[in-house]
């Protein structure tokens, strides 16, 4: 079972995206093992102290070493993704590099129509960056659209097509993260 860090880039209390997460971990939880890793408290990276690491950053580094690939669960801000996560990421691009070389699936919902698109399309430049050097499910990403109205008053995901989609893709991802993976250890 892949071991995966899940990085939501919405901190707000009643976030969607949090909400999605929270739902693929528990849905997927027969064939990933997925951990949601608060980035709420990370300091703004600053390279003047990236030998010196604060401790919230040490933890945060050590949570996400061993892990098999990576989750990223983003809202869309200002048609990007927020700052919060663009942070951990900047974080994650210095020193060993934790992402360098592992799979990674991108989600992210939105009240608007777009489902994160654009937001998602920032997302993966970022990935592609020399420092980042993470591994992108090719053309595979959940795009969840007008997200309110498909969440029950229990706050879970209950709108049938899109869950149908994302069994889809989370089933194409395992596959492809596990040949990524061995080829990886070849």
């Amino acid at each position: 079972m892949l071991k995966v860090a899940a990085l939501v880039g919405s901190i707000r209390q009643d976030s969607y995206n949090m909400k999605l997460t929270q739902f693929m971990q528990e849905r997927y939880n027969s064939q990933l093992n997925i951990e949601i890793i608060n980035i709420r408290d990370l300091p703004h990276y600053d390279q003047d102290i990236e030998h010196d690491l604060p401790v919230q950053v040490q933890t945060f580094k050590q949570q996400v070493h061993d892990v098999d690939a990576f989750l990223l669960v983003t809202p869309e801000f200002n048609h990007s993704i927020p700052g919060v996560l663009k942070n951990a990421l900047d974080w994650l691009s210095r020193g060993e590099r934790e992402m360098a070389g592992k799979p990674v699936m991108i989600a992210g919902a939105t009240m608007g129509m777009l489902g994160t698109v654009r937001a998602q399309m920032h997302l993966r430049q970022i990935l592609n960056a020399p420092g980042m050097g993470a591994k992108v499910m090719p053309g595979n990403e959940i795009l969840v659209g007008a997200v309110q109205g498909k969440i029950n008053e229990e706050n879970k995901l209950t709108d049938p097509k899109t869950i149908e989609f994302i069994d889809s893709v989370v089933n194409q991802f395992v596959v492809w993260a596990d040949k990524e993976l061995e080829f990886s250890h070849q």
